[in-house]
């Protein structure tokens, strides 16, 4: 695992100044208290390569044995080339293929899914799975519903074969495209092309709508899971740590209710970073890590929803000794 943080922070002070809002209302409603800003032209390929980079040298693999790079982010560099692309460049995996995957706050978890066919199948034996994404760059500051609750972050892991006691033990995924109009941008794709029109209507930032997505939210984080456990033929007895979505505080503490887990057990960190989108479950993965949270043998649950709306969570039986270095 590896983890890129932009330096900048934005605390819920700053938020009081520019819209009508109050650090009481941010925390109770959120659980946010403050969030990470990249610098003005930090780009996606800019924290997904750092990322990147601290994950090879945690595992302890050179870029140039990276088969396969797949970056889930809603945010590239531009629209085109994959910002993957970019990124194989700047860390050296010469050998590897490499594409973007959008499937918004879910898209870290269907990059799992998607390396883990690879490698099952034989096609690739080492694939670096990134999420990444920058929403202070699509988010309106104007917003008071919105502009509280979004941060910019990187988070990468390496996947690899292990013998059948290890490694992802089960992927559930899913999408609901009748909810696409509850978390979208507008313009700026085919439907709307960008013009002075769209751009002065504000239609290239994120619109949601939170109650909507809210209730969704927390029906789907534990719905995910259980059929996750299920497929595995596991319950959430033998759940060690869940790692959901950072989203919001009430969702984490509704679904971990709902699935029986006590707070010990429920990884969080939604305070410090907001809402980092397909970053959001592998930062909170390598921190887990980084704290000695996540011990070889320890029974994972990583479970996301997002726009589409889409979902995805996955069992994992962790096969890395605590703190970094490589799998066993």
């Amino acid at each position: 695992m590896g983890s890129a943080i932009p330096e900048k922070i934005l605390t819920n002070a700053y938020f009081e100044k520019i819209v009508d809002t109050s650090d009481e209302w941010i925390v109770s409603r959120s659980g946010i208290r403050e969030r990470r800003i990249t610098a003005d032209g930090e780009a996606a390929s800019d924290l997904g390569s750092s990322a990147a980079l601290a994950a090879l040298k945690n595992a302890g693999v050179s870029a140039e044995d990276i088969d396969l790079v797949i970056c889930a982010t809603i945010t590239g560099d531009m629209p085109f080339p994959a910002t993957a692309s970019i990124i194989q460049d700047r860390i050296g995996a010469r050998r590897a293929a490499a594409f973007d995957l959008a499937a918004g706050c879910s898209g870290f978890v269907y990059g799992l899914s998607a390396a883990a066919s690879f490698i099952g199948s034989g096609e690739y034996d080492r694939i670096l799975v990134i999420g990444v994404d920058l929403l202070s760059k699509i988010t309106d500051y104007e917003d008071r519903a919105t502009c509280v609750l979004f941060g910019d972050g990187a988070g990468a892991a390496i996947l690899a074969p292990t013998d059948d006691n290890y490694g992802i033990l089960s992927v559930v995924l899913g999408s609901d495209g009748s909810g696409a109009d509850v978390l979208k941008i507008d313009a700026g794709g085919s439907r709307l092309p960008i013009s002075l029109e769209t751009v002065r209507a504000r239609q290239h930032y994120i619109k949601m709508a939170g109650q909507e997505v809210f209730k969704f939210a927390v029906r789907i984080m534990r719905d995910a899971t259980l059929q996750a456990l299920q497929k595995c033929g596991l319950s959430t007895s033998d759940v060690d740590l869940f790692i959901p979505h950072q989203a919001n505080i009430r969702i984490i503490e509704s679904a971990a209710r709902r699935l029986d887990l006590p707070p010990e057990k429920v990884f969080v960190n939604v305070q410090k970073y907001g809402n980092t989108s397909a970053a959001s479950i592998p930062i909170a993965m390598d921190e887990a890590m980084r704290e000695g949270r996540l011990k070889k043998g320890d029974v994972v649950v990583v479970v996301g929803f997002g726009a589409g709306l889409t979902w995805a969570a996955s069992v994992i039986r962790w096969g890395i000794n605590s703190g970094h270095g490589a799998a066993d």
